[in-house]
């Protein structure tokens, strides 16, 4: 293998962007990589990182306008919302490129002003992965505020394990080449769709797997008294948004409302529960 055929995603686009260039379209689709490796039936590696070589989907600051407690849908757009119709597709896998079922996903983004609702929830929703790791969201592309580039937010959860805080780009943005947050590797592919547009994305989170493996963590037990202050959590249970349950002795509130299973007890998906 020569010298050119060894050069990584990750190592192109950084060259595109310094020099102020476009990246090849090409390459622009990055982690998407990772779903043609399961499509395609090809067994993978152990451990591959899904990127040829380069690592899991790097995180990036929260910013200021993040809100929990977001409602479960996906779809951000009601009736007469302004602004270009964007639908945002995509999978979240493991290291070895296998899908996680029933990822977290948290979005929010500005509205066609640049503006972000801080008092309810427009252009705020989470969801979660089906069977084959697969998300879709419905919503308009982002305005435009000082000092940054066009951008959507999005925590991102694999059951049991820690949340990745990231957020998406739109290629071809002058501004991508000024704002200091930008990073290529975060880049969507983006189509146009008639008068809306298409995004994608994978998301590879940096959890272990191997090609015989699930994707979710083994089940741990719960404690078998049910100490003062609530319910004990117990997989399977429907919560609802402020229910309260203990688990290992500690008191928890429910943050948004879903069925529980193994993996997301409360210390572990702060999404959903908060101590107290």
């Amino acid at each position: 293998m020569d010298e050119d055929s060894k050069l990584s995603r990750k190592t192109v686009l950084r060259a595109a962007l310094a020099a102020g260039v476009a990246a090849p379209v090409a390459l622009i689709g990055g982690p998407a990589l990772a779903r043609t490796t399961v499509a395609g039936g090809q067994v993978p590696e152990l451990t591959p990182a899904c990127h040829d070589g380069d690592e899991p989907t790097v995180e990036q600051t929260e910013g200021p306008y993040f809100k929990p407690n977001s409602p479960e849908r996906t779809d951000l757009v009601t009736p007469g919302t302004p602004g270009t119709r964007l639908t945002v597709s995509g999978y979240v896998f493991g290291r070895a490129c296998l899908p996680i079922n029933r990822a977290l996903l948290d979005f929010w983004q500005a509205d066609v002003n640049g503006a972000y609702d801080n008092t309810g929830y427009t252009f705020r929703g989470h969801q979660y992965t089906d069977a084959q790791g697969a998300f879709r969201l419905s919503t308009i592309v982002p305005g435009l505020y000082p000092g940054r580039t066009r951008h959507i937010h999005v925590k991102v959860q694999a059951p049991g394990r820690p949340i990745l805080t990231t957020q998406l780009y739109f290629p071809n943005e002058p501004r991508n080449n000024t704002d200091t947050i930008f990073d290529a590797r975060l880049l969507m592919t983006v189509r146009d769709n008639g008068s809306a547009k298409e995004g994608a994305f994978d998301f590879v989170l940096n959890v272990p797997q191997t090609p015989t493996s699930t994707s979710n963590p083994p089940t741990s037990n719960p404690p078998t008294s049910t100490p003062p202050g609530g319910t004990t959590w117990a997989a399977g249970t429907s919560y609802a948004a402020g229910a309260r349950v203990t688990y290992g002795g500690q008191g928890y509130v429910c943050l948004q409302g879903h069925t529980a299973q193994p993996g997301w007890e409360p210390p572990a998906v702060p999404a959903l529960w908060r101590a107290g």
